[in-house]
C-alpha cells in the first residue's frame, strides 16, 4: 500500500494511534503528521541546555543519568525514586517517581536517555514528575531501540509532543508513514527549484525527519521554508492583483467641499506623516480601482484623524463612509470624537448648519428598536454620510445608499468574512482602509497583510506627553503600597487612573496552571481597593460581561470625570480616549503580551499631563517574563517593541490562532530570521503571477494555493 499526503492516518498507523494523534495533536491525514516537523535534533552527548527549560512547559530532553536514589516517603506509605540527570555543562534536572521502584532497573548512572514531561519546580529545583522516558540503546525497549538504530551516530528528531503522545511515538509514526509514502506532487515550479537549487518535495520530507547529516537537514529546511513562503506570497499577490483589477467608483472629492472646510477649521497643524499618508489615501480614492490599504500607527499617532479626512473626501464625492469598530465602547468613542472634531460640519440637515455639513449615525446592537429604525433609514436614503458601528452594520436590513469607503478599525479583531460582508453592501466594490494600532514588523506586514498596500504613521501629534513606565515587584508589599499611594496623589491633584487586571472574576480563567495562582480579577480587586488603599476615591469596574448600556454609562461617567479610578480588563486596550487619565497600574503584567502592554499604557498621558504606567509582576527579573517587562519599560517605540515581540513569540502566535493548529501552513518559516527569503519569495511569486495570473500553466501550484485558501478560509491572511 502506498500512502498519499491526503490519506487518512488510521490507514497507516492504525485506529488507536490515529485517534490519539487526532485528539491530542489535531492530526487527521498523513500530511498533518509529516508536516509536524521536529523542532530540534539531538545526539547523545549533546548539551541539553537544562537551564533553558521553562516552568509549566512540556519538555523533552536528552540527558545523562548522574545518580539514582530510592527512599521512603515521610508522610505516607510507599517510596520515592529520585534520579538526577544533567547536561555537559553540569546543569541538572531531577526526575521523581512515586511508588515505582522498578524504574531503577533502567535508570543506570552514566547512561543517556530521552526524558519527557511537564517541568515543575520544588524547593528551587527544576524537576519532572513521573516523566515518560526511553533509555538510548535499550535492547528491550522497541521504540527506543528503533530510534537509536535508525539515528545511530546521526541526529535524533525531537517533536513537540504532549503528555499522552510523546516524541518517540510521533517518531515511530513518522517512520511508518515515510516508508509507505508515494512520491508527492511538487507544487513549486521546476524553474524556481532549479534557480534556487531546491531539493524535491518528497526528498525534503524524508530528509527533515530522517536527516543523514546537518548539510542535508539544512537543504531540506531551505526547501520547505521556500514552499511555505512561496505559497503564502503567491496567494497574497494573486488576491492583490485580482482586487486591483476590479472596478470601483472614483471618489476624488472637491476643492470647496466638506474636507476643505474641516481642514480650514483645524486648531492644530497636521504632522508631516498625517499629510503624507493623507495624500496617499486621497490618490487611492480618486482611482477607478478599489483601494486596499493598511494604515498602521503607534498609540496616539493620529490614525483616526487620517481616516476621518479620507471619509470626508468620499462624502464630498457623493458617497458614504462606514467605520467598523470591534466593540460598542470603541464605536461610541469614535462617534463622540468625530462628532466633536467636525463640530457644525456634523449637523447635516439641521437649520443653520453649513451647506457642506454631513450627518453622523451610530449603529450598534444595543440600540432600541425606534433608534435602530431611524439609523437604518438614514443609512438607506443617504442622509447619513458617515456611519460608525459594530457588527450591527453587517446585519440584514442595514442597506447603504452608496457605500464608497469601508474603514475597519483594529483590523486583527475581524475575520475576512466580516469585512467582506460589509463590502458586499456596496453596489460596486468600495475602497477599503484597515487600521491597526498594533505596530507590525515589516516581514509580518509582508506576510500577513501582503494583499494590502501599507502606510505607516510613526510620529506623535503635538501635545502628546511622554509616558514613564516602571516594573514593580508584585511580591514586595512596600512597593505595592507606594503604587496605591501614588495613585491617590494623582487623583487628589485632579487626575484619573486605570487599574487593569487579566481576568473578570468568578471561575473564568481561574483554573490555569496548577503551579501558578489564578490571575487577579476585576471583581475581586475593585472592592478590595475601594475598601482599602484607595478608600475615599470613586472606584468602579468595567469589563466585557457588563451589559452594553452599563458599559456605556461607566465610560461616559469616567470620561466626564465622575469616576476617579476605573478597574478594568483589556476592554480599555484600544480607542478609549480620556485626556485627564494620567496613571495606569497593570496587575499580573507578565500575563499580557508586549504589544498588549504597549496598547494599554497608551490610554494615559493623552492630555497635557505626563503619563505613568506601573507594571506589577511577581516574575523574577531574570526570567523571560521579567526581561519582557523590562523591555516594555525601557522604550515607548512601538515598532521596536513589535520586533521584540516577534523575537519572543512563536510564528503561529504572530500569524494568529488559525495558524497554530495542525493544519497550519507556516511551520518552519521565521518572520524574523527569514526576512530575506520572504522578500525573495514575494518577488518570485509576483513574477509567476504577472506571467500567469490564474496559474493555468502551473496546475500543481494552483491546486496547492487553492488548498491553502480553502483550509484556512484565508482568515490567517487577515490577522496578526
Amino acid at each position: 500500500m502506498r500512502a498519499t499526503l491526503d490519506g487518512k492516518l488510521r490507514d497507516v498507523v492504525g485506529a488507536r494511534t490515529a485517534t490519539a494523534l487526532h485528539e491530542h495533536l489535531g492530526m487527521t491525514t498523513v500530511g498533518d503528521l509529516l508536516h509536524h516537523y521536529p523542532f530540534r535534533y539531538a545526539q547523545r552527548g549533546d548539551r541539553a541546555d537544562l537551564n533553558a527549560l521553562q516552568i509549566g512547559e512540556q519538555a523533552t530532553v536528552v540527558a545523562k543519568v548522574r545518580a539514582v536514589t530510592t527512599k521512603p516517603m515521610r508522610h505516607r506509605r510507599g517510596s520515592m525514586l529520585e534520579a538526577v540527570v544533567s547536561d555537559d555543562d553540569g546543569n541538572t534536572l531531577t526526575l521523581t517517581f512515586f511508588n515505582q521502584p522498578w524504574q531503577a532497573r533502567h535508570l543506570k548512572a552514566g547512561r543517556w536517555g530521552l526524558f519527557a514531561g511537564k517541568v515543575t519546580e520544588f524547593r528551587g529545583r527544576r524537576q519532572l514528575n513521573s516523566p515518560d522516558f526511553r533509555m538510548l540503546g535499550d535492547s528491550d525497549d522497541e521504540d527506543a531501540g528503533e530510534l537509536v538504530e535508525e539515528f545511530a551516530g546521526a541526529l535524533i528528531p525531537v517533536y513537540r509532543a504532549t503528555g499522552k503522545v510523546p516524541t518517540w511515538t510521533i517518531a515511530k509514526c513518522v517512520r511508518t508513514a515515510l516508508d509507505v509514502l508515494a512520491e508527492p506532487p511538487d507544487p513549486l515550479p521546476e524553474a524556481l527549484r532549479d534557480a534556487r537549487s531546491l531539493m524535491g518535495y518528497g526528498r525534503a520530507l524524508h530528509a527533515i525527519h530522517r536527516p543523514e547529516s546537518t548539510e542535508v537537514l539544512y537543504a531540506a529546511k531551505k526547501r520547505l521554508k521556500w514552499q511555505e513562503a512561496f505559497l503564502l506570497q503567491t496567494t497574497l499577490v494573486q488576491r492583490k492583483q485580482r482586487a486591483a483589477a476590479s472596478p470601483a467608483v472614483p471618489r476624488p472629492g472637491r476643492p470647496d467641499g466638506l474636507l476643505a472646510a474641516f481642514d480650514a477649521a483645524l486648531p492644530f497643524t497636521l504632522t508631516e506623516g498625517q499629510r503624507r499618508v493623507g495624500d496617499e489615501l486621497a490618490a487611492d480614492l480618486a482611482r477607478a480601482h478599489p483601494m486596499h490599504r493598511l494604515l498602521q500607527g503607534d498609540v496616539g499617532s493620529g490614525k483616526t484623524m487620517v481616516s476621518l479626512r479620507a471619509m470626508l473626501q468620499v462624502v464630498d464625492s457623493g458617497g458614504q463612509a462606514a467605520m467598523l469598530a470591534p466593540t460598542e465602547v470603541l464605536a461610541a468613542q469614535h462617534h463622540k470624537t468625530i462628532t466633536r472634531q467636525l463640530g457644525d460640519l456634523a449637523r447635516g440637515g439641521e437649520l443653520s448648519a453649513p451647506d457642506t455639513a454631513t450627518r453622523l449615525t451610530l449603529l450598534t446592537g444595543s440600540l432600541g428598536a425606534a433608534a435602530r429604525r431611524e439609523a437604518a433609514a438614514a443609512i438607506a436614503d443617504g442622509t447619513a454620510g458617515i456611519v460608525i458601528g459594530t457588527h450591527a452594520l453587517l446585519y440584514e436590513g442595514v442597506d447603504f445608499h452608496d457605500l464608497g469607503l469601508v474603514v475597519v478599525d483594529e483590523q486583527h479583531r475581524f475575520g475576512v468574512e466580516q469585512r467582506d460582508a460589509l463590502r458586499a453592501k456596496a453596489g460596486t466594490p468600495p475602497h477599503v482602509l484597515v487600521m491597526t494600532a498594533t505596530p507590525i514588523p515589516r516581514t509580518v506586514a509582508m506576510t500577513v497583510y501582503g494583499d494590502l498596500e501599507t502606510s505607516r504613521l510613526t510620529e506623535l501629534p503635538a501635545g502628546r506627553t511622554p509616558i514613564t513606565t516602571h516594573v514593580v515587584p508584585g511580591g514586595d508589599g512596600r512597593w505595592i503600597a507606594r503604587a496605591w499611594q501614588r495613585m491617590t496623589e494623582e487623583v487628589r491633584a485632579g487626575r484619573q487612573a486605570y487599574v487593569v487586571c487579566p481576568r473578570i472574576g468568578d471561575d473564568e480563567g481561574a483554573d490555569g496552571d496548577a503551579d501558578r495562582r489564578p490571575p487577579l480579577a476585576v471583581e475581586d480587586v475593585a472592592p478590595e481597593l475601594a475598601a482599602g488603599p484607595l478608600a475615599g476615591l470613586r472606584v468602579e469596574m468595567l469589563h466585557g460581561r457588563l451589559a452594553p448600556d452599563v458599559k456605556d454609562r461607566v465610560m461616559s461617567r469616567y470620561a466626564a470625570g465622575e469616576i476617579d479610578v476605573l478597574v478594568a480588563t483589556t476592554v480599555v486596550e484600544v480607542g478609549v480616549d480620556v485626556p485627564n487619565a494620567t496613571m495606569m497600574v497593570i496587575l499580573d503584567a507578565d500575563r499580557f503580551g508586549v504589544s498588549q502592554l504597549h496598547q494599554l499604557r497608551g490610554r494615559v498621558g493623552r492630555g497635557g499631563h505626563p503619563g505613568l504606567c506601573l507594571l506589577v509582576s511577581e516574575a523574577a527579573a531574570d526570567s523571560p517574563s521579567g526581561e519582557r517587562l523590562a523591555a516594555v519599560a525601557s522604550t515607548t517605540d512601538g515598532f521596536r517593541l513589535a520586533e521584540l515581540d516577534l523575537e519572543q513569540r512563536r510564528e503561529g502566535d504572530v500569524l494568529g490562532e488559525a495558524q497554530s493548529g495542525a493544519r497550519s501552513h507556516v511551520r518552519l518559516l521565521s518572520l524574523l530570521r527569514d526576512a530575506e527569503l520572504i522578500g525573495q519569495a514575494r518577488e518570485a511569486a509576483a513574477t509567476v503571477i504577472d506571467g500567469d495570473p490564474d496559474l493555468t500553466g502551473h496546475p500543481l501550484l494552483a491546486a496547492a494555493v487553492a488548498a491553502l485558501v480553502d483550509d484556512e478560509r484565508a482568515e490567517y491572511l487577515e490577522k496578526s
